[in-house]
């Protein structure tokens, strides 16, 4: 397959967790290793699937009230680091950053949060940082990354592993990347419409 590439690591931080076990079980068949934080990494151990913990990785602990998780240079690193770069490669080695190749997020719901009538702290509270930066990361290095930016792509991937295993083509991840921008976008507009309601 054209530019193919297979999934050995899963970073997983999700919010909605419903449809995600069956493409945890495809994946755990596969021989993916799982990578996560806090609850997500507890449903994962809840379905009897092994999983590091971000913070054995980064030897720091989720902060300021699970503001700050997964925003580190050994995660970021393992998603941007390019494997075709000797410099990029070099450099992974030397401050043990460990390949990530598959990224799956759902983002805090920040619409959902709104139109709920909830307050403004809460509000704020469900701007997702950590995600959608996990999903840009992942998008942007599409050549050796595959991203699941929602739930609504969780039976996308599902269908590569059930096709062609834990294999992805170049065009495949670019199509994932495409919707995670997507996703992206869609995301800033809503918060940007809340922040500008009512100013003049």
């Amino acid at each position: 397959m054209a530019g193919s590439k297979k999934i050995k690591t899963a970073l997983v931080s999700v919010f909605h967790k419903d449809g995600l076990d069956e493409l945890l079980a495809k994946l755990n068949e596969e021989g993916v290793k799982f990578l996560s934080t806090g609850g997500t990494q507890k449903f994962i151990e809840g379905l009897g699937y092994e999983c590091q913990t971000v913070e054995s990785v980064t030897t720091y602990p989720s902060i300021l009230g699970g503001r700050v998780k997964t925003l580190h240079p050994k995660v970021f690193g393992g998603i941007l680091g390019r494997r075709d770069n000797e410099g990029d490669r070099e450099q992974m080695a030397e401050y043990g950053i460990p390949e990530i190749d598959l990224v799956i997020v759902d983002l805090y719901p920040f619409e959902q949060t709104v139109a709920s009538g909830a307050g403004e702290q809460d509000i704020i509270e469900k701007i997702d940082i950590g995600g959608i930066s996990l999903i840009r990361a992942g998008a942007k290095n599409f050549n050796d990354v595959v991203i699941v930016p929602s739930k609504a792509e969780y039976g996308v991937l599902l269908d590569i592993l059930n096709k062609q295993g834990a294999e992805t083509t170049l065009e495949q991840r670019r199509q994932l990347a495409a919707c995670a921008f997507g996703v992206s976008s869609h995301y800033d507009t809503a918060i940007h419409a809340w922040f500008t309601k009512g100013q003049k």
